[in-house]
């Protein structure tokens, strides 16, 4: 991770103008946030609270969305004017890149946010105890506890898919529109 995010050292303002690199560096980031999670619920006293809960969903969808995904997008967005012979290598339209860009991130971080706080709400509740040793909650009742979650969790991946959508119209109006002639191709077919 720290390599991928240092090979853009000298030119970071790239980032405020190129939504691609800013795909690429928040998966980077994504990347680095999961590859250290994972590690750390396996130590036995966190796997102890994050087993078999929602957090385990959000450690996966924040490398499955935030790295995965999004570094995916961004090389699409890179290669895909490449492969239809667009000049310069662009796509039918920047901002909506930005848009993407923005959908994606929100999304995920709403996504695996929400499974964090359900898995930790639901592994306290499963511990919990009463003074005679019975469980304090049932297995329902952290269930229904954790219906705000995936509300949240829904309008996540709702945000994310539509972002989708929003690649999908670019891609669908970048490879429709001609192909641009390059000048020297031109010179020579006048």
């Amino acid at each position: 991770m720290i390599n991928g995010i240092m090979t853009l050292s000298g030119a970071w303002e790239k980032l405020r103008t190129d939504p691609i690199i800013k795909f690429l560096i928040v998966s980077l980031s994504f990347y680095g946030m999961s590859t250290f999670e994972g590690p750390m619920m396996s130590i036995k006293t966190v796997n102890a609270l994050s087993h078999d809960t929602d957090w385990t969903i959000g450690h996966v969808h924040a490398g499955a969305l935030g790295w995965v995904a999004m570094i995916s997008i961004g090389s699409l967005y890179h290669l895909i004017p490449i492969l239809f012979g667009k000049r310069q290598g662009e796509m039918f339209s920047v901002p909506l890149i930005n848009v993407h860009f923005w959908m994606s991130t929100i999304g995920t971080v709403l996504y695996i946010a929400s499974m964090w706080v359900n898995g930790i709400m639901q592994g306290l509740m499963w511990r919990a105890v009463n003074t005679d040793g019975t469980l304090t909650y049932s297995f329902v009742q952290a269930v229904e506890a954790s219906y705000p979650g995936y509300i949240v969790r829904f309008l996540g991946g709702f945000i994310f898919l539509a972002g989708m959508f929003v690649m999908a119209y670019n891609v669908w109006q970048t490879t429709r529109s001609r192909v641009e002639e390059e000048p020297e191709a031109a010179l020579q077919s006048a």
